[in-house]
């Protein structure tokens, strides 16, 4: 049998997780760099992001956020631009929740972007409250 030369296995990986929990300086975007929100996870280290300004973009997760920073369909990302390919981006940073709601609240993220849920939700809001209500019949519930 081969004798470990190493100074770990994966479990040793998986403890060396650096301390997310304290607050860190928010960062804002730069030229070349562009709000998004991650529509679906392609696999692979890829996603589908819809960006703040109305483009659809395949983003490439860095290396370095690789299997570090877990980024799921919802998200709010800063992603980079390629200068060379505008229908791709590479993801830069994931924001926090309340990373996110501060961007909104200084005014960087639009007022229709919804920070809490997952798929579509960069469209307008069209809720209307008497959809949730459904009205029943005294004969249909003895159809029941």
């Amino acid at each position: 049998m081969p004798k470990n030369k190493g100074k770990g296995g994966k479990n040793r990986k998986r403890g060396k997780n650096e301390v997310d929990d304290e607050r860190r300086e928010l960062i804002f975007k730069e030229d070349g760099q562009e709000y998004a929100q991650i529509q679906r996870m392609l696999g692979n280290g890829r996603c589908e992001a819809a960006c703040i300004d109305g483009t659809k973009r395949l983003c490439h997760i860095r290396g370095k956020m690789h299997k570090k920073v877990w980024i799921s369909s919802g998200d709010i990302v800063l992603l980079g631009l390629r200068d060379f390919q505008d229908d791709k981006a590479d993801v830069i940073l994931k924001y926090m929740p309340d990373e996110a709601r501060l961007l909104k609240a200084y005014g960087e993220l639009p007022e229709n972007i919804r920070l809490n849920e997952g798929v579509n939700a960069l469209h307008e809001e069209d809720d209307d409250p008497n959809d949730d209500y459904i009205e029943f019949e005294d004969e249909d519930i003895d159809r029941i």
